[in-house]
Formats: C-alpha cells, sequence, structure tokens
C-alpha cells in the first residue's frame, strides 16, 4: 500500500461523518500508511492510528451536550466556544482516555495541518518528528478564529489549518502520495460561497495581516481544490468519500440525533464503497 494517502477535510461537528467512515476502516483493519488531517479531521485521525474503535463516535456525539464541550458560557467565560482544554484534556486524558503509547509506536506516518498566523501559509507537522507533541499540534490545527485562542509552539501563532489547506491534497502527493483516499465532510457538488468578512476578525487578528489576507480567499482556495479533486478523480488518483445526502447537521452542532445520523451515514457510505475502494488499493500494490 506504499504511495496511498488518506487526507481528512475538518468541518467541526460535520467531522461525525468522517468519524463514521474512520469506524468502518477500523472494523476491516484497514489502514492507510499516510494520513494527513486537518481541524476535526485530525483528531478522528487521531483515533484512527491509535487504533481506538468508537472512539470518535463517543466523543463527538455522547459528550457534545456537555456544558464545557459547546457552550456560550464558554465563549464569554473563556473566549472560545468550544472548550478546548475540556476536549484536549478532560476527554483525552480521563473521560475517553487517548492511547498515546499506541499512537506514538504506531507505524503510519500522521500530519496535521495547521495556519502560521504570521505568515497566512499552511505548516505541516509529522508524527515521526512531534509523536510527543501531537495533542498540542491537533488542538491549533482545530483552534478557529474567534471561537479558540492560537496554540504558540516553536515561535509560531497556530490557527485552524482549513483556512489556509482545507483539503491538503498536494502536501500529500508532494509527499509521494500518487493516489490518495479523501474523506470530505460536505456533500458533491458543494462549493463555498465568499464569507463576510466580520469586523471582529479584521480588530481580533490586526497584528496578523496576511492571516486576514488568507482567511479572506480562504473561499477561492477551497473551490480550486475542489475541481483539482475532482479532475484527479476521473483520471483515477482519487477516491473520493463524501456525503450524499445533503447535510442537516451544522459546524457548530449539539442536536445529538442528527450527529448520529450523519455518524451512521459515514458509516453506511463506507460500508457501500468497500469492495471499490479495496480495489483502488490493489491497483496501487500492482504498481508498486
Amino acid at each position: 500500500m506504499k504511495g496511498v494517502g488518506l487526507i481528512l477535510e475538518g468541518g467541526g461537528s460535520r467531522g461525525v461523518f468522517t468519524a463514521g467512515v474512520l469506524q468502518y476502516l477500523m472494523e476491516q483493519n484497514i489502514y492507510i500508511p499516510y494520513v494527513m488531517g486537518v481541524s476535526s479531521g485530525a483528531c478522528n485521525g487521531s483515533s484512527y492510528i491509535s487504533r481506538q474503535l468508537d472512539r470518535n463516535r463517543k466523543v463527538n456525539i455522547d459528550y457534545v451536550q456537555h456544558p464545557d464541550y459547546l457552550s456560550l458560557k464558554n465563549l464569554f467565560t473563556k473566549k472560545q466556544l468550544f472548550g478546548m482544554d475540556f476536549l484536549f484534556e478532560t476527554l483525552m486524558n480521563e473521560l475517553e482516555p487517548f492511547d498515546y503509547p499506541t499512537f506514538q509506536k504506531a507505524k503510519e506516518e500522521f500530519v496535521v495541518v495547521a495556519t502560521d498566523c504570521i505568515t497566512g501559509t499552511p505548516v505541516y507537522y509529522y508524527k515521526s518528528k512531534y509523536a510527543q507533541e501531537m495533542m498540542t499540534l491537533i488542538r491549533a490545527s482545530s483552534s478557529l478564529p474567534l471561537i479558540a485562542p492560537a496554540v504558540s509552539f516553536e515561535n509560531r501563532e497556530l490557527l485552524d489549518g482549513g483556512i489556509t489547506d482545507p483539503i491538503p491534497i498536494k502536501q500529500s502527493m508532494k509527499d509521494g502520495n500518487s493516489r490518495n483516499i479523501v474523506i470530505l465532510t460536505k456533500n458533491r457538488g458543494y462549493f463555498k460561497k465568499m464569507e463576510a468578512f466580520h469586523w471582529l476578525i479584521k480588530k481580533k487578528y490586526q497584528a496578523y495581516p496576511a492571516l486576514l489576507a488568507a482567511i479572506e480567499r480562504r473561499h477561492i482556495v477551497y473551490n480550486d481544490v475542489l475541481n483539482y479533486l475532482y479532475d484527479q478523480e476521473k483520471k483515477g488518483n482519487i477516491f473520493l468519500i463524501c456525503p450524499t445526502e445533503k447535510l442537516r447537521v451544522g459546524r457548530m452542532e449539539k442536536n445529538q440525533n442528527k450527529l448520529t445520523d450523519l455518524y451512521q451515514q459515514g458509516y453506511e457510505e463506507m460500508k457501500k464503497l468497500i469492495r471499490p475502494l479495496k480495489e483502488f488499493l490493489e491497483v496501487k500494490q500492482e504498481v508498486i
């Protein structure tokens, strides 16, 4: 399976679709040797690497009603809508412990994408080099503007990787993966519209003009990479997995029924696609 990558898009609560897909892959004992995740994609990908079946469902659905998980109270008291300490400390270490030893020993490469606030460019962090710091880097990749504070790491201020490289297919190819499996969290046919450039963003990040420029053009970057994906899919270089139904789940969703439905949708979609996926992987093995 050498030369095959697995790319996991972010999308906040919509990442439960990816969680369902990965659950089925783990049940089938299918582990791709190179995994790259952005934001919630990185969160889901870490439990995939650590071989913790059902953990993504528990973390993303079972605790969503907890007041420290997602609430306006967090925003007013801690200046973060998602409770980042709860997500990356309490959940990770107490409620649903993350299997750090298995994650660190896993043979798969795992890459996390974050955005450098100063340069306004993506930064890629590899488990082979940063195994001990991965949870800090996943937190950085998941830190959305206005919703969570930037994370300081190695003289950088880091935010959501989705700002600058939402679907990092080209970095995976640069790393030697000529064929890739890409899991999207939005239905096929979706294209991002230009978002209102909120005055709060300009005020809060006025010290980072390159970051502001990146936020302003993110819809262009996103739509360009989608077009590239569809083109590469036609050529047989990409295996695309995405919701087939229009999403009923918002980016910050607290309705457990909706989240469970989307999780199950991801599971069932992957179940239907398992045969063509295996064929895609077998073709690659023959080429190698």
